[in-house]
């Protein structure tokens, strides 16, 4: 039985298979509104979402299944004390498949070690990885780019806590002559483990934005993430290092694309929103058809 708990867990083979499955629902969504029939799917979010759990859930009723969970863990049983995984041993009982998002990292990776028919998909764990938004990157990306080889990817703002970063970085870096720029405050900086895979002639890092920019081929925006800091006062002095505006993008390509994960606060001006590059809403609805998808394919690999 296969999990989704970290980007590399599929291969780039299996990406492709996933990217195709995806052409075939936007072009034939009737074909597959049954596919999930008598199916439910577990939606455990342990920690504020919007996008991420309404897209699985819709997901999963545009297949014909059905879906059941919380999104607070405080109206769940672990405010009585209950662990984690005798959670996940209970929801087995009645779900065919589930997506969970946990504060702690590895919270994901524990649950799979103890389920013997449900597939597991990581919906977010802490700071640490984040693959169905990956997911959805990845399928923006090819979508407006047509590859994935020969791309430099700059990434901007919470480095250090972006768990969508950490996780895109390390999909990305598989294909062939892919360059990151990573743009960050000193202290939100890309951590040594997420750059250490990468051949030190791939990368570099800078403060700058603005001098950065012309060349990208994709601007990966991000939040600074208020709920990861312990000092409420070191959030207010980063939380607007960089906004991204009209004015800096006149020095962009034509064709870069703008990408972010969502929520956004301030670090992209909502003027943005109109420039053509900007293609982070569009984003959101890939991730639907990629979640759709996944669990076709995690559900057809655990029969």
């Amino acid at each position: 039985m296969k999990h989704l708990i970290e980007p590399l867990d599929f291969t780039t083979e299996e990406y492709e298979e996933i990217f195709s499955l995806v052409d075939d629902i936007i072009a034939n969504p009737i074909h597959y509104s049954h596919f999930c029939e008598n199916k439910l799917l577990a939606s455990l979010f342990f920690e504020p979402s919007t996008r991420t759990r309404l897209s699985f859930e819709t997901a999963m009723l545009r297949l014909g299944g059905g879906v059941i969970g919380f999104s607070d863990a405080g109206v769940s049983s672990s405010t009585k004390g209950e662990t984690l995984l005798d959670t996940i041993r209970v929801i087995e009982n009645y779900a065919d498949i589930c997506a969970m998002r946990h504060p702690k990292e590895g919270a994901s990776l524990l649950a799979s070690k103890v389920v013997t028919k449900m597939p597991i998909i990581n919906a977010g764990d802490g700071g640490h990885f984040h693959p169905t938004q990956t997911l959805a990157d990845l399928i923006t990306i090819r979508h407006y780019k047509k590859t994935f080889d020969n791309l430099t990817v700059g990434l901007c703002g919470d480095l250090k806590f972006g768990r969508t970063i950490h996780s895109l970085v390390r999909a990305l870096n598989r294909y062939e002559n892919v360059k990151f720029v990573f743009i960050s405050p000193e202290e939100l900086k890309m951590p040594e483990p997420f750059k250490n895979f990468i051949e030190k002639e791939n990368y570099y890092e800078t403060r700058e934005l603005t001098s950065a920019i012309s060349n990208l081929d994709i601007l990966y925006m991000s939040r600074v993430q208020k709920e990861r800091f312990v000092s409420s006062d070191e959030y207010e002095r980063l939380k607007d290092y960089y906004v991204l505006t009209e004015e800096k993008l006149k020095s962009a390509k034509d064709d870069m694309i703008i990408l972010h994960p969502l929520p956004r606060v301030n670090e992209i001006a909502p003027e943005v929103d109109k420039d053509p590059r900007a293609v982070y809403f569009e984003q959101t609805k890939f991730g639907m058809y990629g979640r759709m998808a996944l669990i076709i394919k995690l559900l057809e690999d655990a029969k």
